[in-house]
């Protein structure tokens, strides 16, 4: 029972770090307010690693879909075929494997409150916990001059069941929401 609160607390900093860490990066010199339209810069989305496992049709249309709906809603259009757009967007969905090891340590004891406690062996006890990490970024290019102009990107621990197609869409969902709440830099 002692072994099992011991490691319930060594695994709560690592459950700290599912929560999403959202990051961004912009050129200041630029005037976002003149972007309104954008268009996807092919490859659309890529992945890393290159894995079957990771990198699917569905995965590239459920983030699609998303990237799509918030650039919406933040006053972006997409560019009508034939026409310039103003920013071109590009996706990146990359998985890492990451390990962490804990170790606890304990020492026996024998003995009552009433006559004292002796000491016995001290035990130590690692664990190595194994898990993945997604992140999504979104790069905007200058359509004008092909330059980074805005990034964006959250990272979080992957469950080991991703769910089912409605989840996976709104994990995406929600970490585009995330990614793109950031822009226009303020």
């Amino acid at each position: 029972m002692v072994r099992q609160l011991m490691m319930l607390a060594l695994l709560l900093p690592l459950a700290a770090c599912q929560s999403t860490q959202v990051q961004r990066d912009f050129d200041p010199q630029r005037d976002f307010s003149a972007y309104r339209s954008w268009h996807w810069k092919e490859p659309a989305l890529q992945y890393r690693p290159d894995d079957p496992r990771v990198k699917s049709d569905l995965t590239e249309q459920r983030i699609r879909s998303a990237v799509s709906e918030q650039l919406d809603q933040r006053g972006l259009r997409q560019a009508q075929a034939g026409s310039q757009p103003d920013v071109l967007v590009q996706a990146w969905f990359i998985v890492d494997e990451r390990s962490q090891q804990y170790t606890t340590a304990s020492m026996g004891a024998w003995g009552n409150p009433w006559h004292g406690f002796w000491g016995g062996p001290m035990y130590s006890d690692t664990r190595t916990i194994h898990y993945q990490v997604g992140t999504l970024q979104v790069d905007f290019y200058d359509a004008a001059d092909g330059k980074l102009v805005w990034r964006g990107s959250a990272e979080q621990v992957l469950r080991d069941d991703p769910g089912s197609p409605q989840e996976r869409a709104g994990m995406f969902r929600e970490t585009v929401h995330k990614v793109l709440s950031q822009y226009p830099p303020h």
